[in-house]
């Protein structure tokens, strides 16, 4: 198929950027949306220029560093999928397709579709962890009975992979589904309970300090996060959050 491309470049945080247009042509439709760039970004150094910088790890949906805005939606027009699982062929034969960064103050662009994530990384170190005693003594985790619905519901918050796309898609640039995802992975589990009102606490105000906008209840985040982490973990966050600043 042949398409044309429209990239976002930006040469640094502190630069202004553009959209820059590309032709391509040839492009099989099993091809990953990664994989297309990386045949433009070839094509681009044979011709002596610039390639496009883009965050990519696994390719396989688990790392979460493809993020793109696709033609106005986070990793493209599918539904839980990442920009890595995304292929060609949900595109057509003649397309305009426009490539941008995630959206966010607290996601600067750091170089073309290239963002600083770090302030996922800040908001885990504050309390998305769990002490545990490792001196010897420690217990097995499958000597610690759990039910299969909390069970459940915790290893679903914990196949967040940390994306952003949440943050990309909210009209008001809100981490809340981020951090009640990882919030509710433990609290949901016995081991997480020692710190539960410390950590949602922590976790909350460290979410508000790196500049993240408020929950509106919109639920654009829900459709677009490409592992379906449920609306219901900023319920119970939410909750939690109430319990601890009551004591």
């Amino acid at each position: 198929m042949n398409i044309t491309l429209k990239v976002w470049r930006q040469k640094g945080p502190n630069t202004v950027g553009a959209m820059e247009t590309h032709e391509m042509s040839n492009i099989s439709g099993d091809m990953s949306f990664l994989e297309m760039i990386d045949v433009l970004n070839d094509n681009l150094v044979r011709e002596g220029k610039e390639p496009i910088a883009f965050d990519h790890d696994c390719r396989e949906g688990i790392c979460g560093m493809c993020s793109m805005f696709i033609n106005g939606e986070a990793h493209g027009p599918g539904r839980n999928v990442t920009t890595c699982q995304l292929h060609m062929r949900s595109f057509n034969d003649g397309d305009t397709i426009h490539v941008e960064p995630w959206r966010s103050s607290a996601f600067p662009v750091i170089k073309d579709l290239t963002v600083d994530r770090s302030a996922f990384d800040r908001i885990i170190q504050a309390g998305g962890y769990v002490s545990v005693n490792t001196s010897g003594a420690t217990q097995d985790a499958n000597a610690i009975p759990i039910s299969k619905a909390d069970a459940d519901e915790a290893f679903d918050a914990a196949t967040c992979i940390g994306c952003g796309a949440c943050v990309a898609t909210c009209k008001n640039s809100s981490a809340m589904l981020f951090v009640s995802a990882k919030v509710s992975q433990l609290s949901l589990l016995p081991q997480g309970q020692t710190e539960a009102k410390k950590r949602v606490k922590r976790m909350v105000n460290q979410m508000d300090l790196e500049g993240f906008g408020n929950c509106t209840n919109t639920g654009a985040c829900e459709v677009e996060c490409p592992k379906g982490i449920s609306l219901t973990n900023i319920a119970r966050m939410n909750r939690d959050f109430m319990k601890s600043s009551l004591g």
